[in-house]
Parts: structure tokens; sequence; C-alpha cells
């Protein structure tokens, strides 16, 4: 396979993280992006340690003005794989819910990977090569109370995959949503106190009762997992997979 030059945002903990990690141990180029550069600049070095090319860039993708600079911010880089995984979370019933929260939620994870994508496409398309990861999650395909934008942001993320896909077709890019049910990452560890909390019940029925019940494996999905299929989907075996959703999901759709 050949090394590519993979730009991940929300890279500098949890998922991105761990799919980086991942990616550099396969010889590829990495940018993390995230919002606490401090962060990213930490987990750029640990990677770089390793012998990992690794460099890393603050980045809001709700903040539109950036994402027109993201040529200067990566220095001219030509992003070969894009990663959109920066994600954030509220747990509110709909009345409780701020108004401002709800938009965040839905710039970060729907309105910041769309632009992201058409930052980077047009040098996609110039180089004819292109692979868009998206992640979603196991709420891009059901619902769970107190949980609206989250759930409005990561159906729409699929909707948009299928529309890029449909979109680039003519040209080697594509484009598809890992959706994993829960990823014991620091997000899920904060979601559990606030559904413990929105449910009046202990943290660890939350985990029993909420989380893992659906899931005939009942256990949480492991970075190694979502890693492993971000690294497919970068070969040939996988050109032709596109406009698709990999759930990985321990059989929880499957009721």
């Amino acid at each position: 396979m050949s090394a590519y030059t993979i730009l991940i945002t929300g890279a500098a903990s949890g998922i991105g993280l761990g799919i980086a990690e991942h990616l550099g141990d396969l010889g590829h180029k990495l940018i993390l992006a995230d919002l606490n550069i401090d962060a990213a600049r930490a987990s750029a070095e640990k990677l770089k340690a390793n012998g990992v090319a690794a460099s890393a860039i603050s980045l809001n993708v709700a903040d539109m003005s950036q994402i027109a600079r993201l040529d200067e911010l990566t220095g001219g880089a030509n992003i070969d794989v894009l990663i959109n995984n920066a994600g954030i979370q509220h747990v509110s019933k709909l009345e409780d819910f701020p108004a401002d929260k709800w938009q965040q939620l839905i710039n970060v994870m729907l309105v910041g990977p769309a632009m992201l994508t058409q930052a980077v496409l047009p040098g996609m398309k110039q180089r004819n090569f292109g692979r868009i990861i998206n992640v979603g999650s196991i709420h891009s395909l059901v619902a769970s109370p107190f949980k609206s934008a989250y759930v409005a942001a990561k159906h729409g993320l699929l909707g948009f995959s299928k529309v890029l896909a449909l979109e680039t077709g003519e040209f080697n890019i594509t484009t598809n949503t890992l959706c994993p049910s829960y990823v014991k990452t620091p997000l899920v560890e904060q979601q559990i106190a606030a559904q413990a909390k929105e449910n009046n019940m202990s943290e660890q029925d939350v985990v029993n009762k909420i989380m893992l019940e659906p899931m005939p494996k009942k256990s949480f999905i492991g970075l190694d997992e979502l890693a492993g299929t971000a690294a497919f989907l970068l070969t040939d075996a996988a050109k032709n997979i596109t406009g698709q959703t990999m759930v990985l999901d321990g059989g929880w759709v499957a009721r």
C-alpha cells in the first residue's frame, strides 16, 4: 500500500488518536488537527518518537474562516485522505437544550466535515485519488433520547457521504462512514455521567442497561477495530467501496 498524507480531525485523543497511531505504524504521514493544539502537539511528538511522520495543527472545524485557510495551515500539503472525526456531545431533553449548543453540534459534526471535504476535494480530483472517511456512530442509524442534536448530525453525515460518493464516482475517490456503537473514549466517559443524571440511574446501570444492552456481543468497540477498518478502506481492495455505512455495532441493528 502506498504511503498517504492523512488529515485527521479531533486527533489529539480518543478515536482520532487511535486511528492515527495505527495508520502511522503503517507508514502514512499524519496531520493531527484539533481544537486543543497543545494536546495535538503532544500526541504528534509521541508519534514522532516512534518513528511516525506526524505534525499538529490547530483547527476549529466549526470555524469556516479556518477551513478557508486549510492550505496555509497544512503548509500546502496534498491531502490524500481526510478523516472527519471531530465530535462533541450534549445530553439534554429537547426543551432544556440550549439553541446555541444544538447549533454547535451540527456545525462540528455535519457542516465542518462537509466544508473540510469541499476544501480538499479539488486536489483529490486533480490527482485522481482520495479517501474520505467520516466517523459516524451507531446513532447514524438509530436514536437515543436526550441526544437530538448528536443524532441529527450523525444521521445527516450518512446522507452527505452518499451524495459525495455519487458526485465523485468518475474519480478514484471513495467516501464512507464508520458507525461504531460505544467506544470507551473520554467523550463516552462524560456521557455516562450525563446519562446517569438524565435517567436517574447509576453510572454502571447506564453502561449495562443503555449502552451495552442493545448489543448481542455486550462489549465496547475497540479503537483497534475502528483503526483497522479505516486502514482497510485505504487499500486497493476497497477502491469500489463507496457511499457505504461500515457498522461496528456488535449486532445492535440486526434486531
